[in-house]
């Protein structure tokens, strides 16, 4: 198996002067690592031994057929199936270094450093303008006023505010399926993440809708760290800088994006994404 590994220079000592002019100077160059990953429910075991590393502010692809793990290693990186019947892993994964299990971590702090959005919309059943701000609402982020600012500038920045700003107050269950999947990025966006993490965010759009969601996530980089499953192995290509393949229940490659999909090293590999795989 072949993973791209990130090298950074930092220095023991920071000038503090260059600290407050760049505060991720000594920032670790992976958003998000995993350490001989393996994950199980019961005795099923599910994925085996994963390590990868996703540098911050790019795109990660997880590509793979059906039941091979993308979707349960996606919902571990925010600790989303700590509560699922049976779940247990060996090894870690670290959130810039730091370990998402770690003794002091709060799980709703993670919840927000690391978001998600899911393969079906699925709004709240509140207005449109309380979707967007009910985590920020929540982790006690801004209050008032400020909320009504903060709705409006994360629908502007996923293109959704000269649609619904005469709309508020309105449910969300009355937009369409695109509208309501831009909906759910902006209350992802709001409480402000450091990675986001989207499950097929695009299989229940039509291709003018996926085609906008694919431009918004490409312009959120390098602000934001995006790991995205996809079964579309167009998008995978077209969307992301590294691609992982996943294979029963093993990560089989990892690599950029472009090498993973002209000169793939490893076989079951070149099955796939040749199409000679289901």
């Amino acid at each position: 198996m072949q993973e791209p590994v990130g090298t950074k220079t930092t220095t023991s000592a920071v000038d503090p002067v260059l600290a407050r002019l760049d505060p991720d100077r000594d920032r670790p160059a992976d958003a998000m690592a995993t350490e001989a990953l393996s994950l199980s429910f019961g005795a099923t075991r599910v994925l085996s031994d994963v390590t990868m590393r996703a540098r911050q502010g790019t795109i990660t692809a997880l590509i793979g057929p059906t039941g091979s793990g993308k979707s349960t290693f996606l919902r571990t990186l925010n600790r989303m199936n700590d509560k699922v019947p049976g779940f247990a892993h060996v090894g870690d994964v670290t959130l810039y270094g730091e370990s998402i299990w770690g003794p002091r971590q709060d799980l709703l702090t993670i919840r927000r450093r690391v978001g998600m959005l899911f393969q079906r919309p699925n709004p709240f059943p509140m207005s449109i303008r309380d979707n967007v701000v009910a985590g920020v609402r929540a982790h006690g982020i801004a209050r008032g006023e400020q909320l009504d600012v903060v709705a409006e500038t994360r629908l502007r920045e996923v293109g959704l505010w000269d649609a619904v700003k005469d709309r508020l107050k309105e449910s969300p269950y009355r937009l369409s399926g695109g509208q309501q999947q831009l909906l759910c990025l902006a209350r992802a966006l709001a409480v402000g993440p450091e990675v986001l993490l989207l499950d097929e965010p695009t299989s229940a759009l039509d291709p003018l809708s996926t085609d906008a969601v694919e431009r918004l996530l490409r312009t959120m980089t390098p602000a934001l760290t995006l790991i995205v499953v996809t079964h579309n192995l167009g998008q995978a290509r077209r969307l992301s800088d590294s691609t992982m393949f996943f294979f029963n229940g093993r990560l089989v490659e990892h690599g950029d994006t472009e090498q993973v999909f002209s000169e793939p090293r490893e076989a079951d590999t070149a099955r796939y994404v040749n199409g000679l795989m289901g």
